[in-house]
């Protein structure tokens, strides 16, 4: 049973038929948008960090939104594999009380944060030789900036129903706010065209943008007046950059681990079955888990955060542990079909129509 399904766009798929697969064919990396979806994905980062990417000589340019952007707050420490364990087990073993309020969550991400980037992640970030940090957050406009839930929640209705008519019309009540690592290493069309604002990031603004980006509306308090940005509220980047829809600019490639094979826009898109553009996807490769394999999990599902509510917290821990080890044996095979070279035959074309 093979654990992994590795698909690529058409100019993916064609420079590595003609060059063979290779780290250094990469230069980008994406973390998506999912919060305990990313559980299934552990064993892969594992492995392409260090192991793969290890082997790369360039700069790699890691960008994430929401559970993405802590992975590569992770991902470009000095330890990446201590820093994603460290997520890993925090993040599973977090336990709320029986009706948490926004603070209280709001409260244990914070933990969270401290935990996994320690006295010295901040700066191991900020200054790794090869590996550069982008987190995508939303800046909010209207009612969304308001932290009282009713204004919060009409202002969400309205960006969803401007959504619905055109993704274009989710601008008017978000900006892009981009927090880079350094600046001018990442270049993208988005055929949205959404406006962006880019960001440097530092000692006093890392971790309140990393926050935000994984502030979900309703779920978690914004942050507001991150140092170093415009004024304004800020919440989760994956309502703008839910799985990416955004082409970049490079002649080598994207690599993108992600939990589905199929992804979608932003985070209104979920239900309208929206399709990500095929321009945004070509230079793509991306490995996610396949059926076979999800199907081999507990509950034959990969984790999600409806399980906070629907299940105890022993029976939660338990089965989010047990999908973090079964994870390895993705990172396994990914890395045994690039050392016999079988990765090659096994890439099948991109999906992005939702079925």
């Amino acid at each position: 049973m093979n654990t992994i399904d590795v698909f690529a766009g058409a100019y993916a798929i064609n420079k590595i038929k003609a060059e063979g697969f290779s780290a250094q064919m990469f230069d980008t990396f994406l973390g998506a948008s999912g919060g305990p979806k990313w559980f299934i994905l552990a064993g892969l980062d594992r492995v392409i960090f260090p192991e793969l990417f290890s082997q790369i000589d360039t700069s790699i340019n890691i960008v994430g939104s929401s559970a993405g952007a802590f992975r590569a707050a992770c991902l470009t420490q000095k330890d990446p594999i201590a820093a994603i364990n460290r997520l890993a087990d925090k993040y599973s073993n977090t336990v709320y009380s029986a009706k948490p309020t926004v603070a209280e969550i709001t409260e244990k991400g914070y933990d969270l944060l401290e935990y996994v980037m320690g006295a010295t992640g901040v700066h191991e970030v900020l200054n790794h030789p090869k590996h550069i940090a982008h987190f995508s957050v939303a800046q909010c406009h209207g009612a969304v900036e308001s932290e009282n839930k009713f204004k919060q929640m009409s202002g969400l209705l309205k960006a969803g129903a401007r959504n619905a008519i055109s993704r274009k019309r989710l601008a008017k009540s978000f900006t892009r706010a981009l927090f880079s690592a350094k600046h001018n290493t990442l270049s993208f069309i988005d055929p949205d065209q959404f406006p962006t604002n880019n960001y440097l990031l530092t000692q006093d603004n890392l971790i309140p943008a990393l926050m935000a980006s994984g502030s979900i509306p309703l779920v978690l308090e914004g942050v507001a007046n991150i140092p170093g940005a415009k004024p304004g509220m800020y919440r989760d980047g994956g309502i703008i950059d839910y799985h990416f829809d955004l082409r970049f600019n490079t002649d080598k490639l994207v690599l993108y681990p992600h939990f589905y094979s199929t992804p979608t826009p932003g985070w209104f898109d979920k239900n309208l079955k929206r399709p990500c553009t095929h321009s945004s996807y070509e230079n793509v490769v991306l490995i996610s888990p396949s059926k076979a394999f999800v199907e081999t999990l507990p509950y034959k599902k990969i984790p999600d955060r409806k399980d906070f509510e629907k299940m105890e917290a022993s029976q939660r821990i338990d089965y989010w542990s047990k999908v973090i080890s079964e994870s390895d044996r993705m990172g396994e095979e990914l890395i045994n079909k690039i050392n016999d070279g079988s990765i090659v035959q096994h890439i099948k074309p991109i999906q992005l129509n939702r079925k």
